[in-house]
């Protein structure tokens, strides 16, 4: 068994470290330091169809063990052997980095990203992915109008993701309703096998 001490290291490192022990291990421990950093490891495991148990959870710290299963092996060889070909293969994933579209007037800004993301409903192919980072997020978690239009996105299949650090910043975590809270690691691989669109 693989043992890796994440704590004390910023998103996405614990990700990234418990990804590459996967790679070469059939069951890993991956202990951090806060909840947020253990949900998102348990998420990639279980993204990666491996067995996720939280074995041990203190005030200042998370246990997590992981066990690859046959399916999770098989899956490795699999993506092994399709390489580049399910990537051309991705749909849109767009970036949305503002609560504003656009530069100049705010409030004309604001009334853009609204109208922007609405009309996603509305275009054939819909994308695959939107994320949201930075002040980004203010939008699927304050603005009531646009966590709808996002709520009719998830259930057309569109995966919505919020990056965890940036609502930990706004202090915003506890409000989301829609949408998945996200990490840098997710969100990097998500736009660099997809064709993305920035907002």
């Amino acid at each position: 068994m693989k043992e890796i001490d994440a704590r004390g290291l910023a998103c996405p490192k614990p990700v990234v470290l418990t990804k590459k022990a996967m790679a070469e291990n059939d069951e890993i421990l991956t202990i951090v330091d806060n909840k947020t950093a253990s949900e998102n490891v348990a998420k990639l495991a279980r993204k990666m169809k491996a067995e996720v148990t939280i074995v041990e959870e203190a005030e200042d710290y998370f246990k997590i063990m992981i066990k690859k299963t046959a399916a999770d092996k098989a899956d490795d060889k699999a993506a092994a052997a399709v390489g580049s070909e399910s990537e051309s293969q991705q749909g849109k994933v767009y970036l949305v980095a503002s609560d504003t579209l656009g530069e100049g007037e705010e409030e004309l800004g604001k009334i853009l990203i609204k109208g922007f993301l609405s009309t996603l409903l509305d275009i054939k192919p819909q994308p695959e992915k939107v994320i949201f980072l930075n002040a980004g997020v203010k939008l699927a978690v304050l603005e009531k109008d646009v966590t709808a239009v996002l709520a009719d996105l998830e259930a057309a299949g569109v995966k919505i993701l919020l990056c965890g650090t940036c609502l930990d910043y706004y202090n915003l975590s506890d409000q989301v309703e829609v949408g998945e809270v996200s990490n840098m690691y997710e969100i990097v691989d998500s736009l660099n096998s997809s064709s993305t669109v920035r907002v």
